[in-house]
């Protein structure tokens, strides 16, 4: 696994500081267990287990008696905060049943972002990459099975309808991932400023879209596009021979710029992707 795996751009563009990443996991923390979709939501951490061992997660889903298509939310290197639990809430207010596992559950338990974390410091970086790199690509795709199959066990969901998925950052080729894993249930991917979605390498996740039955919107951020110009054109070609339909756009704000309590938090073109999003899962699991 390469750096670009996990933050392409954040890691390496100059014009982000060394305590960008620092700020943007203390800034998550600090918004609280509740946020401005909590009354509209019923919020549940849950255990799901997978063929690796227990994964500790967030279920999302409205209140009374209906049913909802299910969504499974990927985060970012920093894992399961406060962050990803208000956007599990915005999701499930609008209508859907939504689960946030801790993508790193076979390394630790709970937040990874704690007060002072910074992964530009060696001991932190080496830290996440460790439980990162503790994530096989077999394993990842077992964990996603798992997930969806939680996601189908619930009482609330309406099995009538496919699945989602999205991911931040690290979190997108991990949808990618998803959708090859279950093709026959998810039906929409949203990855957000994804990291590595194109390598040279014979397990880049670009690869897998023919594996796939969903339809993707792929939001890229400046500084990536920067780093990688050629990724854009690899992706639009690659959905265009898989005959996936497919949206990819690079986006006027840097890496990391969907997740609120960020340094590089843009809320323009977070609320932008996050328009995308609804009008994706509107489409596709309706």
């Amino acid at each position: 696994m390469c750096d670009d795996d996990i933050h392409v751009g954040l890691i390496y563009d100059p014009t982000v500081s060394r305590r960008t990443f620092g700020l943007m996991a203390a800034g998550a923390a600090t918004l609280g267990p509740t946020g401005a979709y909590a009354a509209d939501v019923v919020e549940k951490d849950v255990n799901v287990t997978t063929a690796d061992g227990v994964a500790d997660a967030a279920l999302f889903y409205p209140p009374g008696k209906g049913k909802w298509p299910a969504v499974l939310i990927w985060t970012d290197i920093a894992g399961l905060r406060p962050a990803f639990r208000d956007m599990g809430r915005r999701l499930a207010a609008q209508g859907y049943v939504v689960l946030v596992p801790n993508p790193f559950y076979r390394s630790v338990h709970g937040v990874v972002a704690t007060p002072g974390f910074d992964f530009n410091k060696p001991e932190d970086r080496a830290r996440v990459m460790g439980y990162r790199g503790a994530m096989t690509n077999d394993g990842v795709d077992k964990d996603a099975t798992a997930y969806v199959a939680f996601l189908d066990a619930q009482p609330q969901t309406n099995h009538k309808k496919k699945v989602g998925v999205q991911g931040y950052c690290m979190g997108g080729p991990l949808s990618f991932r998803t959708a090859a894993a279950v093709p026959g249930r998810i039906a929409a991917v949203g990855s957000f400023h994804g990291g590595g979605l194109t390598t040279k390498a014979p397990d880049s996740p670009h690869l897998l879209i023919a594996r796939t039955k969903a339809s993707f919107a792929c939001c890229v951020a400046q500084n990536d596009d920067k780093t990688q110009p050629e990724s854009k054109d690899i992706l639009k070609a690659t959905f265009a021979e898989a005959k996936r339909p497919a949206s990819v756009e690079v986006y006027p704000a840097n890496h990391g710029w969907c997740v609120k309590g960020s340094a590089v938090y843009d809320e323009a073109s977070a609320e932008k992707a996050w328009g995308v999003l609804t009008e994706l899962y509107k489409t596709n699991l309706a």
